[in-house]
């Protein structure tokens, strides 16, 4: 039987070795070998610039490495807002983000993940968290039908303890991420702990080593973290493949401002599919009259294709990203 490998493969280049970054904090990144060995790195130049996934070139330096070139990325997740940048990830195929029925979930910050995501061609999964709480699970699953119209694939889960793990949803969750590298992202109480320490066991043990070998001590609960995950594993078209999750911190707010606000239209399926319709060129689908975007928005006295609640997060977005460029 074929060994499972990570993907993808990296030129070697003369004195130098292939790694993978599996946790980073301050100055300090885990970078892991193909070989599974992993070893403190530090990136050469003033400013870390190095992410979880990305993968590297690195030589030794003394009893540890020195990251000598970052490879090319495939794509990079990040938010921006009016102060600092957050990376989250590099190198992505899902993003997972994980919402919750009880308390009622932030329709906004869901709409800014998923432009994130759409920002940088990755697609993204929703799981719908505590399906056992049947009235508010309902009007959750509700709130989410434009994101399921959109062709989003929307999964119920429960990370309940009194939940049995065959009613759980979690089987079906790992389904579509068999194989990939998956970004698992959240608000801080959506149960992503609870959804990684239920595939990854030993988790915790792995956090615990981590922050011993960075030195960082509690601190490292605030970073992001690579979990291989064996429920995970599939194969492609060269062998067995390698499925893995990427732990982040929760989240409060997520700013946009990386993004032009004449392109935020694009980076929403609903809107996207009628771009190129609008009588004005520069159309920016809020008032214009000929406006193929506006003519798709429910109303008292029309069905429409796009919710109302939608095109409202699209109007406060665009004005967002608007005025923080004056």
């Amino acid at each position: 039987m074929n060994k499972p490998k990570a993907r993808p493969a990296l030129p070697l280049t003369k004195d130098l070795e292939p790694g993978l970054v599996v946790a980073t904090y301050g100055r300090h990144c885990l970078v892991e070998t193909p070989e599974g060995r992993r070893l403190i790195c530090h990136p050469r130049g003033k400013k870390n610039q190095v992410v979880v996934g990305d993968q590297v070139l690195w030589q030794i330096a003394g009893d540890e490495g020195s990251i000598e070139k970052l490879q090319e990325r495939r794509n990079l997740f990040y938010r921006q807002d009016e102060i600092r940048t957050k990376s989250f990830a590099a190198n992505l195929d899902r993003v997972l983000i994980l919402i919750a029925a009880d308390p009622e979930y932030s329709e906004s910050q869901l709409s800014r993940a998923l432009v994130a995501a759409e920002a940088e061609r990755i697609t993204p999964v929703i799981a719908l968290n505590k399906s056992d709480l049947a009235q508010p699970f309902a009007q959750a699953w509700e709130r989410l039908a434009p994101y399921r119209a959109m062709g989003y694939s929307v999964m119920p889960i429960s990370l309940s303890p009194r939940t049995p793990v065959a009613d759980d949803g979690v089987a079906a969750l790992c389904a579509p991420l068999q194989g990939l590298t998956t970004l698992v992202l959240g608000p801080s109480g959506s149960g992503k702990s609870t959804l990684i320490n239920r595939l990854v066991p030993e988790a915790q043990v792995e956090t615990g080593e981590i922050s011993l070998a960075l030195n960082s001590g509690k601190h490292t609960t605030t970073s992001t973290r690579w979990y291989w995950v064996p429920a995970l594993n599939g194969s492609d078209e060269s062998g067995p493949v390698r499925g893995a999750l990427i732990d982040s911190p929760g989240f409060q707010e997520f700013g946009l401002h990386h993004i032009e606000p004449t392109r935020l239209a694009d980076c929403m399926p609903d809107l996207r599919q009628y771009l190129g319709g609008c009588k004005f060129y520069n159309c920016t689908h809020l008032h214009e009259p000929g406006c193929a975007v506006l003519a798709q928005v429910e109303g008292a006295q029309s069905a429409g294709t796009i919710s109302a609640r939608r095109h409202r997060i699209y109007a406060q977005l665009f004005e967002e990203l608007s005025q923080q460029r004056w």
